[in-house]
């Protein structure tokens, strides 16, 4: 009996992540459809719209699949490694390529009139201040991290054996992963239009003191494994998000100080044009 009920709790775990992948494939190719909708669109009424950032939206569509609906998702569960590769799809990899791909500008040049002066006022609304604020943004991003890797939670999802228990609350964090990571990659590099925006020396001090948090994190879970994690498996993850972590921390360091050199170049050349009057 008790063999029977089991079973049928096994089939109803696969039936649950059968419909969560149906779902969110779904979602994903609307989402592609979407944009490509839109840059159709877009390109009728303005100049065209850079195909680089097109590309940038499917990478970043591509990146939150494979950390939500491939084998390795499944596999989270019980191997720390692939567990550090979805946060490093999902959380850092993914924002940048959506934030490049400017989802937010190909909208403004989508909408009639009346719309993206709603949008424009929300985008200016205090809330929206708050929430790109690279402080809040920081500790949304970074803080979640810690909160996560230093709290029971992951011990919890590591040792609870109801699987659509841990697809629900695996998928919950993810989005969080994204979102918290989306907004610190948008509060960092100004691609998309930012109302309140703050200095480049401001957004670099944030941006170093990011990277600082994300590698002391990666070393600390590399000497000392959460709860239920082989050290092995521990070694490597960590490892794993040091040098990763890197690679798109150095993506964004470029990205600001090109921002900053542009910003100034006009206005160095418009010091030297005075001086030489």
């Amino acid at each position: 009996m008790n063999h029977s009920n089991h079973n049928h709790h096994d089939n109803l775990d696969m039936i649950s992540i059968d419909v969560m992948q149906v779902a969110l494939s779904f979602l994903f190719l609307l989402a592609l459809f979407d944009y490509f909708f839109a840059v159709k669109t877009s390109n009728r009424r303005h100049k065209q719209w850079p195909f680089s950032r097109t590309i940038f939206w499917i990478l970043g569509i591509c990146c939150i699949g494979v950390a939500t609906i491939s084998p390795l998702q499944i596999m989270s569960h019980s191997n720390f490694v692939a567990h550090m590769i979805i946060h490093f799809l999902i959380g850092m990899l993914a924002p940048l390529f959506i934030v490049c791909s400017a989802p937010m500008t190909l909208l403004l040049r989508t909408l009639h009139v009346k719309q993206a002066r709603l949008l424009t006022r929300l985008l200016k609304s205090r809330l929206n201040q708050m929430l790109l604020n690279p402080i809040v943004t920081l500790l949304l991003n970074i803080g979640g991290l810690w909160l996560l890797y230093m709290s029971p939670l992951f011990s919890m999802m590591s040792q609870n054996h109801f699987l659509h228990w841990f697809i629900h609350v695996h998928l919950f964090i993810a989005g969080y992963l994204f979102i918290a990571g989306y907004l610190f990659t948008l509060s960092i590099i100004y691609i998309e239009p930012i109302p309140h925006k703050n200095s480049f020396v401001f957004r670099s001090v944030v941006l170093l003191i990011a990277l600082a948090g994300h590698e002391i994190l990666s070393k600390y879970l590399y000497a000392y494994p959460p709860n239920g994690v082989p050290k092995l498996q521990a070694e490597i993850g960590g490892y794993f998000m040091f040098y990763a972590g890197d690679m798109v921390d150095v993506i964004l360091i470029y990205i600001v100080c090109y921002q900053w050199f542009r910003a100034s170049k006009p206005r160095a050349f418009s010091t030297t044009k005075l001086d030489n009057v």
